[in-house]
């Protein structure tokens, strides 16, 4: 198994459980703060490993109209302000090779799409910053298939790798989570994080945005964390209806700290004896 480094923390699958959360988009400086400021407390209320993210460009909204996000230069600078103002990591997502060394001056973590997943030029560029890189699966891809997605970021000698299972298609507007992937690719040895939120996604499932079913995330992180993983990724908002993106898959902001506490007593629980496949 490989450890990660990620600031002040070390993840890793036989690690205390790492919390990868914030809303989907950024919204402007005073919200991210309290957001993570929120979840910072919660995190260390439990003892959970604490990394903010927020998205400074939703690439791929299902259609024109959606809204997109602050754009890098200011996303970064609200990311710069939340890292100082609560000494947790900051991970934020790129689409294009030029974005990764900008956002590497930033951020602790760079996260590459779902849907970009197997972009060489992209994977390269952004293992060649020398940050942690969270790939997450496309939905096209069998677990078995993100060995040669890491391969590609780690030929850069860059192996501080997270790989992260969101679901896979199925069928029209659908997503299906297959709880193997998470041991699967674990056998990689790079720590394995479960996107409770991303997995309950219906893409396109509302015709021009995505649909979703909030009230099943918190039961595919209870699924995931009872296998025992590094990490669980959670998009969270103190409003999600009226959240400019993700809105039907993110947990409310006020549900989160119970969340917590029943994710870190089966982390506990999966860790004292782990599955091994």
């Amino acid at each position: 198994m490989k450890d990660v480094m990620i600031g002040g923390l070390t993840t890793g699958n036989d690690r205390p459980l790492t919390v990868i959360a914030g809303p989907c988009q950024l919204e402007s400086a005073d919200h991210a703060q309290m957001i993570a400021g929120a979840m910072a407390e919660a995190c260390a209320a439990v003892g959970a490993q604490f990394i903010f993210k927020g998205s400074y460009d939703k690439a791929n909204r299902t259609s024109l109209s959606g809204k997109r996000g602050l754009g890098i230069a200011e996303g970064l600078k609200v990311l710069e302000g939340v890292r100082a103002a609560f000494g947790c990591p900051v991970l934020t997502d790129i689409h294009d090779a030029d974005q990764a060394r900008e956002a590497a001056a930033v951020v602790d973590v760079i996260q590459i799409p779902a849907f970009l997943c197997r972009q060489t030029d992209l994977l390269l560029a952004a293992g060649q910053t020398g940050c942690v890189i969270n790939i997450k699966k496309g939905q096209f891809l069998a677990p078995w298939d993100m060995a040669n997605v890491a391969d590609k970021v780690a030929s850069t000698g860059n192996q501080k790798i997270l790989l992260t299972e969101r679901g896979v298609s199925f069928g029209y507007n659908a997503l299906v989570a297959d709880m193997r992937s998470l041991p699967i690719m674990a056998k990689t040895g790079y720590p394995v994080i479960m996107d409770a939120t991303h997995s309950v996604q219906q893409p396109g499932g509302q015709g021009g945005s995505t649909g979703g079913q909030r009230e099943f995330a918190p039961a595919m992180a209870r699924a995931a964390v009872s296998l025992g993983i590094a990490g669980v990724f959670i998009e969270t908002h103190e409003a999600p209806d009226t959240a400019p993106s993700d809105g039907p898959n993110m947990v409310p902001l006020d549900e989160m700290a119970g969340l917590l506490r029943v994710l870190m007593a089966l982390d506990a629980v999966a860790k004292a004896d782990p599955v091994r496949v």
